[in-house]
């Protein structure tokens, strides 16, 4: 994707020193974001937010803050590809003696493949923030011919790419491909090179709030915006008529047959959109979750969607409240599903990670049954791609507990889609999913998060 980009000019000669080239500012700034991210595995989302809630960022033009993470984000989506395309042309490897050189690098090649930035510009700038490092100085000759190397052997490069290759983690990578096949793990890592765009949950009338914004109705019944225009600033936001969830994200509390009379506990509740899902309904929902601090975003959502639900800050591990005719377990997972909104989650989560998680998640299953009534509905999901942490959760609970059974969703459930219906009965959203009849325009339109979800029913 290609994204032409105009720097904003100079400032006036008088101005304070950072303020008079935005642009390399910029680069700056994504390159700190990038060190973190690709060496420190911290969060990308969380980093951009802090580097540009710095004074310096607070003081640059809208588009030159959009430049940092559209250079941040384009950098990791694609990181394989770009540090391929580096370790190729560096035949002494990647200098260890300047840290900061590999982020500057990796800033300046997204520019050159991706973003549409001028070769020279790119290349000028990764040369300035080179020289600013003490460490990397000895090497900007370096600098210099490698980045000029890709730049004139682009083609070649992207069309060699590979996004399962090159762009996929080879750990993750050969779990997709022994889940779900070579094929599909080729067009789940294809996927991951496109951003999603934003869908919304409707409190009602979905056909027509898709007309009013201008966009496209999913067959589950979301509506997935076609622009990217500010989310506060569109029709319905301030009435609270909707709220932005993932399609897939929308599927696990339909599967319960919320409504009034029901009482429906909702753990690891925080932001809410579930819990609003359910609210809409008129159950009765308790929102639960460990952090007081999540929870507090939740009930600024409740407030704006005016929505009435109890809060609890407790840990599902140790409660033992009420009991309730369903309970929606959307477990702590490895968000593995949501790659192609959280590109960095390729690249910080770890093979370990999913062993503690599902850990957690099976404490977590086994302790369902104190809070359901008999009959009633239990509904676990998580926004990861891992078997381990879905399919293979919910099989062996039915292995140690015989008083829960599958409840088999149908196509109908879904929008029709019966794709997402696995042959035991669950669901499996893919990110190649929900295709739409403008993508080949836009391939943001088509996708989702990747998805699981199944339905028990508690004997007693």
């Amino acid at each position: 994707m290609n994204i032409p980009y105009k720097s904003t000019p100079k400032s006036n000669p008088k101005a304070k020193t950072h303020l008079l080239e935005p642009g390399l500012l910029s680069r700056r700034l994504a390159a700190s974001v990038l060190a973190d991210v690709v060496q420190r595995r911290l969060a990308l989302d969380e980093r951009l937010d802090t580097y540009l809630s710095l004074e310096p960022a607070n003081e640059m033009s809208a588009q030159d803050r959009s430049l940092v993470r559209a250079i941040a984000t384009s950098a990791i989506r694609r990181l394989g590809t770009i540090k391929r395309a580096l370790y190729e042309r560096l035949l002494g490897g990647m200098p260890q003696s300047a840290p900061k050189l590999e982020p500057i690098l990796i800033s300046a090649v997204a520019q050159i493949l991706f973003l549409g930035v001028p070769d020279h510009a790119a290349v000028d700038t990764a040369v300035r923030l080179a020289r600013e490092d003490s460490n990397s100085v000895h090497f900007v000759p370096l600098v210099n011919a490698v980045l000029r190397r890709i730049a004139r052997e682009k083609d070649a490069i992207l069309k060699s790419a590979n996004p399962l290759r090159d762009d996929t983690p080879e750990w993750l990578a050969k779990r997709w491909s022994n889940a779900f096949g070579p094929d599909n793990a080729l067009l789940i890592a294809d996927s991951h090179q496109d951003e999603l765009a934003v869908d919304l949950t409707v409190k009602s009338d979905p056909e027509g709030w898709a007309d009013r914004l201008g966009a496209v109705l999913l067959p589950s019944g979301s509506i997935r915006l076609t622009n990217r225009d500010s989310i506060a600033m569109l029709p319905g936001y301030l009435d609270g008529e909707w709220w932005v969830q993932d399609v897939a994200a929308a599927i696990p509390a339909k599967l319960i047959s919320a409504g009034e009379g029901k009482r429906i506990l909702d753990l690891c509740a925080a932001p809410g959109g579930k819990t609003a899902q359910l609210a809409v309904t008129g159950a009765s929902v308790v929102a639960m979750d460990r952090s007081d601090k999540r929870l507090v975003q939740l009930r600024n959502n409740m407030t704006r969607l005016k929505l009435n639900v109890d809060v609890l800050v407790a840990d599902a591990l140790s409660y033992e409240g009420e009991m309730f005719d369903a309970v929606l377990i959307d477990a702590p997972c490895s968000a593995t599903g949501t790659i192609r909104r959280h590109p960095d989650v390729a690249w910080t989560k770890t093979q370990e990670d999913i062993l503690k998680l599902v850990a957690l998640q099976r404490k977590m299953l086994d302790r369902a049954h104190l809070w359901l009534k008999s009959g009633g509905i239990l509904v676990y999901s998580t926004c990861s791609l891992e078997r381990d942490e879905g399919e293979a959760q919910i099989e062996a609970l039915l292995k140690r507990d015989p008083r829960f059974s599958r409840v088999p969703v149908s196509a109908d459930e879904v929008g029709g889609m019966g794709e997402l219906i696995t042959e035991a009965g669950d669901v499996r959203a893919l990110p190649f999913h929900f295709k739409s009849k403008l993508e080949d325009a836009n391939p943001r339109l088509s996708g989702c998060d990747g998805f699981y979800a199944a339905r028990l029913v508690f004997k007693g």
